[in-house]
């Protein structure tokens, strides 16, 4: 996987754990394969972005009367359990990339966590600098959920050009109507939708 890089999307503990504020039905059956793939990225040397909702009470996109398309209920409160990666996609020390403005001295590395305050990660203003730092091939997606955060950052890629694979055993949606709308649209965006197995195999 030559000029790859992973793309890991929101794999948090409320979002991929039963009991999660915002758990996703079945993301921690997938939480195995994200490990392979987050391991065998690890053993190749290729890079590991990951994206990680960082919530305050105070944030726009949340409310206690979700609509449950630009509003959710209270999830990833910063300093919570709940924000944490799960552990089958923890890194091992990347770089923070927060909403302030990042020297491009650290815009390199191996491993990148980008905090965002709202489900599209291109709304931290450092998400373009880093892709343009990093300058990828590929971007390989996984991550939760499917139809909410995969699907902003996918549209997100394939709107600045960049050519996308998604991992399709590694990862879960809310709602299996926007999921199949969603996928139908990033087919039609040329997106590749792979495997873990397959994944796995292009890195060894």
């Amino acid at each position: 996987m030559p000029g790859a890089i992973l793309w890991d999307v929101d794999t948090q503990v409320d979002f991929m754990l039963p009991g999660g504020k915002l758990y996703v039905p079945g993301a921690e059956r997938v939480a195995p394969d994200m490990r392979r793939i987050v391991e065998a990225a690890r053993a190749a040397g290729v890079v590991h972005v990951a994206s990680a909702d960082d919530h305050e009470l105070t944030d726009d996109e949340l409310s206690e009367e979700p609509d449950f398309r630009t509003t959710y209920p209270p999830h990833c409160l910063r300093g919570t359990h709940g924000a944490r990666k799960v552990e089958e996609t923890d890194q091992a020390d990347p770089v923070p990339i927060g909403l302030t403005e990042v020297p491009d001295r650290y815009l390199r590395g191996r491993e990148f966590l980008i905090l965002k305050k709202r489900f599209d990660v291109f709304t931290n203003p450092n998400t373009d600098r880093l892709l343009a730092a990093l300058d990828p091939d590929e971007i390989v997606v996984f991550g939760v959920a499917t139809d909410v955060c995969d699907d902003a950052a996918i549209r997100g890629l394939l709107q600045r050009g960049r050519r996308v694979r998604f991992v399709e055993d590694a990862a879960r949606g809310l709602d299996e109507g926007r999921v199949a709308s969603c996928t139908a649209a990033w087919r039609e965006g040329g997106v590749e939708f792979t495997t873990a197995d397959r994944v796995v195999q292009s890195l060894v």
